[in-house]
């Protein structure tokens, strides 16, 4: 599976997620969350990440040109959109991008159908927050078009492994606390995810 480490807030932790392997990086621009980042600091950390991570920012509740403003001043890959939004702002963005289902029912993760989305819990202060999608509903059907959020952690995502999701995303779950990771845990969640053990 691909590895997404969210909540990232500073170089190191960043650095840290690269060289154990992440495929993706997430930057938080929601001022609510323990783990907002202002666009100036996202532009340089990525300014000083290597190339083949992907990187990701999270936007909630604003416009289709906030969203255009800062994927093109941070220079980031992939606007996530993490609020429900309509189609029209959807024609408006210059970027490419995600879209986030808050799922409070197994109905909900039908949404999309043909697109890439990530499915989290719903929780009303948007994510970060632990709380796990009931794993059952995605029994017997193609989640390959799925990445996994909400109550993710080194313990537990080996377990994930077998719905055949394209990939996990993991914020809280590897923190020593809001905003600034734990080494160890972002690393046994990676290997874990990927190869299904831990290296050395």
């Amino acid at each position: 599976m691909k590895v997404k480490i969210c909540g990232i807030t500073n170089y190191e932790d960043a650095k840290t997620a690269c060289d154990y392997g992440a495929d993706a990086l997430g930057f938080v621009t929601y001022p609510k969350s323990p783990r907002f980042i202002k666009p100036e600091d996202i532009r340089n950390i990525i300014k000083k990440l290597p190339p083949f991570v992907t990187k990701t920012v999270l936007f909630v509740n604003v416009d289709a040109g906030y969203v255009n403003e800062v994927m093109a001043f941070t220079k980031a890959d992939i606007a996530q959109i993490h609020f429900e939004a309509d189609e029209e702002f959807y024609k408006k963005l210059d970027f490419k991008h995600i879209k986030v289902i808050r799922a409070k029912e197994k109905k909900d993760i039908e949404k999309f159908k043909g697109e890439y989305k990530i499915v989290d819990a719903y929780v009303a202060e948007y994510g970060g927050s632990g709380k796990r999608v009931a794993l059952e509903w995605f029994e017997e059907r193609d989640n390959s078009d799925i990445i996994i959020a909400g109550g993710l952690n080194p313990d537990n995502v080996f377990e994930v492994s077998r719905y055949g999701f394209y990939g996990v995303d993991v914020s809280s779950g590897v923190e020593k606390v809001p905003g600034k990771k734990d080494k160890r845990k972002v690393r046994k969640f990676i290997e874990l995810a990927k190869y299904g053990f831990r290296c050395g």
